[in-house]
């Protein structure tokens, strides 16, 4: 036997990952693959959730074979996930009965808009803490119920199981044996209460959803089980989860109050962490949980924007403005500015804090002298105005100004963005030594639970920065810019509002 190390699987929107840390927190080996995305209306995103699984599966075994680390060798699995997007599946054989509707996913917009009429909005923010919005779990389980012939009828008969992506991996892993959930993905699902910590059986009528389909909610850090041996060659306790956006929070050792995090990935997501209370918000924020080890809840409040690197994405592989997704840093860096162009990624609608799920992508300020580059420097700068939007709601909704900002996912690694994010900010932004703390953040709640890691305070001190962006705009330039990107987010919404 080796060294022992942590697997973490960090299932995202647009691929599967696999990362094997030690115990300094570094990541030894890393295995990711995209899977494919599935449009069938305008507004609708699926995935194929028997490809999620085996994809996941192949990355966690091509993790450890790229290092020959011999699956005795892994203390434990942790896992994190797209929180939102949710299937259901057959009890007995582990089989999807649906596809996954993702987060971006809009078709539930016009239920929520009836809801919204019958008067729901308020009772559903006071016990879950979120806006009442087709991106959560709660109006899709609905929906499949409503739409799968013979699903409804399953379900009544505890043959089907209901789940977010954390809750269908773990089933997976334990082989049928753990249908179970954590109190971070439950928060996500608009049938969770933030005060009682269960289900809401009001919600749970008004939505028509059984609770049997439901998974239990068990803490972020705990052995839900153990994988057969022929997954991966041993029983490997399966032993932490945590939404994604929850894991970043804890693998970038934010533990106590005050202190934030933003993830910039498919979408961005800021997270402020507001102590064992939760915080309601009046700027169009989420109160949501944070991951916690042991007994007390853990709540933050949280500015979820829809579309930030799907955006570079979008200019890759529909525009083919660029060949990857790290040639916009170059293009960006290589003009002076946007020239004028604003670029509104509202391709699913506006998340925090407009929450307007009709706006549509907008590209404004375009003239005959607009080239790429002003393009492609014009989709990073959205990036940082909407995490400046969701960032000044959080100080407003917490009453306390946020020093520096930690920062962390794929699009962190962006000298460009992250200075422009610190000048339009006028605040430092800390690029960790780490980035990949949504799955450094799996591994440590699945750590902590077989005792790899002895306490938060062993893991806060593997925690180190690697760049420190300091703001170097003048003020004026900075707040200029900012009304203008303001006046294009007025021009993008409502847009595709039923008529």
């Amino acid at each position: 036997m080796g060294e022992p190390v942590i697997l973490a699987l960090d299932q995202g929107t647009t691929s599967c990952r696999a990362i094997c840390f030690d115990r300094q927190g570094r990541a030894l080996s890393l295995a990711q693959r995209e899977f494919a995305q599935h449009y069938p209306r305008p507004g609708w995103v699926e995935h194929d959730a028997q490809e999620i699984w085996e994809t996941q599966l192949a990355v966690a075994r091509e993790a450890l074979e790229r290092r020959a680390i011999p699956a005795t060798s892994v203390a434990a699995v942790g896992i994190t996930n797209q929180r939102e997007t949710v299937l259901f599946w057959d009890r007995r054989t582990g089989q999807p009965l649906t596809r996954a509707i993702v987060w971006q996913c809009r078709r539930t917009a016009e239920t929520c808009d009836r809801l919204k009429a019958a008067g729901h909005e308020a009772t559903i923010r006071g016990k879950t803490g979120l806006v009442l919005d087709a991106y959560f779990s709660g109006t899709k389980i609905a929906w499949f119920l409503e739409h799968t012939p013979g699903l409804r009828e399953k379900a009544r008969q505890g043959e089907a199981c209901a789940g977010t992506i954390d809750s269908w991996l773990i089933f997976r892993l334990t082989g049928g044996k753990a249908h179970v959930t954590d109190p971070t993905n439950a928060s996500r699902t608009m049938l969770f209460n933030l005060h009682s910590l269960r289900w809401d059986d009001d919600l749970l009528t008004l939505l028509g959803v059984p609770r049997q389909v439901l998974p239990e909610i068990r803490p972020s850090s705990q052995v839900y089980g153990k994988t057969p041996r022929e997954l991966l060659g041993a029983e490997i306790p399966v032993a932490g989860a945590a939404g994604d956006q929850q894991a970043a929070l804890f693998g970038q050792a934010c533990f106590g109050p005050g202190l934030a995090k933003n993830t910039y990935g498919t979408g961005s997501f800021l997270l402020v962490h507001t102590g064992e209370k939760p915080a309601p918000s009046s700027r169009g924020l989420l109160t949501t949980m944070a991951a916690t080890v042991g007994n007390s809840p853990a709540y933050a409040l949280e500015g979820s924007i829809f579309i930030t690197g799907a955006a570079i994405q979008w200019l890759r592989d529909s525009l083919r403005l660029i060949e990857n997704s790290a040639d916009s840093e170059r293009h960006a860096a290589g003009v002076p500015d946007t020239g004028g162009v604003y670029f509104v990624p509202a391709f699913v609608g506006l998340g925090a804090p407009h929450w307007d799920p009709y706006a549509r992508g907008t590209i404004l300020g375009l003239t005959r002298g607009t080239t790429r580059a002003h393009i492609i420097r014009a989709a990073l700068e959205a990036i940082a105005y909407q995490s400046r939007e969701v960032v000044e709601a959080a100080e407003g909704d917490a009453g306390f100004r946020i020093a520096a900002l930690k920062v962390d996912g794929g699009a962190a690694r962006n000298d460009f963005l992250m200075q422009f994010q610190a000048d339009i900010l006028d605040r430092p932004v800390i690029r960790p030594t780490v980035t990949e703390t949504t799955a450094l953040g799996a591994a440590y709640l699945a750590g902590l639970a077989v005792g790899y890691w002895t306490g938060l305070e062993e893991i806060g001190k593997n925690w180190g920065a690697e760049r420190r962006f300091e703001p170097k705009m003048v003020a004026e330039e900075r707040e200029a810019l900012y009304a203008g990107w303001r006046r294009a987010v007025t021009r993008a919404a409502g847009w595709a509002a039923p008529s």
